[in-house]
């Protein structure tokens, strides 16, 4: 891909951050199994970088970040004790200290006694209500604590929400991105603004109004743009098809008239079959047949053989791909088969073309598979949900724009 996007901030490589006190931003928002054992590691492991970067030089880092929703009040569930661990684990050559509180003294003398070289990860910054009100007095608390002389974010998955770690903060300390915030939207945006053609862009998910900006965008510069998951259900229910019991959304037939005008002759691409089941437990049958043929009490869980391999034409041409959106109900096995072949098929093609995929649930599906498929290789992986659909859709992020200019 040409590099012709060039990151608009200032980043931790633009100013001397020699044994200075920094306070960084993460996102450390990683799923968790029942015992509370973190189930992917991935958000964790791509700020290493950033971390390694400050600790080369010096500099004592007082991380601070958020897990899960506990709405302002404190719960174990939610503790960010076991990212502490598996950081430590990361970081062997440096010392990582959990605190078990934000804001108070103890969170404050822990991040003085904290040496050169050292780690300190505060808990779950949204176990306070400020965080999440952009409250500039929790941010001046968050200051003041962690004595911090810059401020770094690192938390792309945060960026899209103004809270007072991401917004707030920036008033009170000069602040600079990390690295995995500078690889994420130079990466995402270069592929929007300068991808190489031909790009395809994959769609699924479940709801057309969560992405009507982002389908907008890539019909401006896609070749051409394949839909599927419950979202394409409503595009057929739209063309008089029978969906049956499926997940559609209502309300939405002057938007995909929009979307049709906008698109050129065969840029957009529907399934012509689907996989269907009478039920949704995990015992459903899969059975595939054209969309022609749906019944009125099957449930259309993934789209078909024929689709995918209309799809994988799609891609022998592509120089660029981009996917956001399950293409089937992926949480059930029988219906996770054509995310799992597209996610071979764009891996297998890794070495020739960019393969860019999305955040959120598209991320973590593609995480699972590769578990089981160790060689497999993507160009990009977005730690953001939200913040990347976001950012791919043009719209301007409060965490990124606060930040130092160039």
């Amino acid at each position: 891909m040409a590099d012709r996007y060039h990151f608009p901030k200032k980043t931790i490589r633009d100013i001397d951050l020699h044994d200075k006190r920094i306070l960084l931003r993460a996102d450390f928002n990683v799923p968790l199994t029942a015992k509370g054992e973190i189930e992917s590691d991935f958000r964790i492991t791509q700020t290493v970088p950033t971390i390694e970067y400050l600790l080369k030089r010096g500099c004592t880092v007082v991380v601070v970040a958020h897990l899960g929703r506990p709405e302002g009040k404190p719960n174990k569930a939610e503790s960010l004790a076991p990212v502490a661990k598996r950081l430590q684990e990361l970081l062997p050559g440096a010392p990582v200290t959990f605190v078990p509180t934000t804001i108070d003294d103890a969170a404050y003398q822990a991040c003085k006694r904290a040496p050169q070289g050292s780690v300190v990860l505060l808990e779950n910054l949204r176990f306070d209500p400020g965080e999440e009100a952009n409250d500039p007095e929790f941010a001046a608390k968050l200051q003041k604590v962690s004595g911090a002389d810059y401020f770094v974010e690192d938390g792309f998955g945060i960026v899209h929400r103004a809270h007072a770690s991401t917004e707030a903060i920036t008033h009170l300390l000069p602040s600079v991105a990390g690295l995995l915030l500078e690889k994420e939207v130079s990466t995402l945006e270069k592929a929007m603004k300068h991808p190489e053609h031909p790009l395809v862009a994959v769609v699924g998910g479940a709801k057309i109004s969560d992405k009507i900006g982002f389908i907008e965008k890539l019909l401006a510069i896609a070749d051409t743009v394949l839909i599927g998951g419950a979202m394409a259900n409503t595009f057929l229910q739209d063309q008089g098809q029978e969906v049956g019991k499926s997940l559609v959304e209502a309300g939405q037939s002057a938007e995909i008239k929009r979307i049709h005008k906008l698109a050129k002759p065969d840029q957009i691409l529907l399934p012509v079959d689907v996989a269907v089941s009478t039920s949704t437990t995990e015992d459903a049958i899969r059975r595939e047949c054209a969309v022609t043929d749906v019944n009125q009490d099957d449930y259309i869980l993934d789209v078909g053989a024929k689709t995918m391999k209309l799809f994988d034409q799609k891609l022998q041409d592509a120089n660029t791909v981009i996917w956001n959106g399950a293409l089937g109900l992926t949480e059930l096995p029988q219906f996770a088969k054509s995310s799992a072949d597209l996610a071979a098929n764009m891996a297998d093609k890794h070495h020739r073309l960019e393969t860019i995929v999305g955040g959120g649930d598209t991320a973590d599906f593609v995480l699972d598979w590769l578990t089981h498929h160790k060689n497999a290789k993507f160009s990009h992986i977005s730690t953001g949900g939200g913040a990347s659909l976001e950012l791919m859709s043009g719209l301007k992020l409060p965490g990124i724009e606060a930040l130092m200019s160039r």
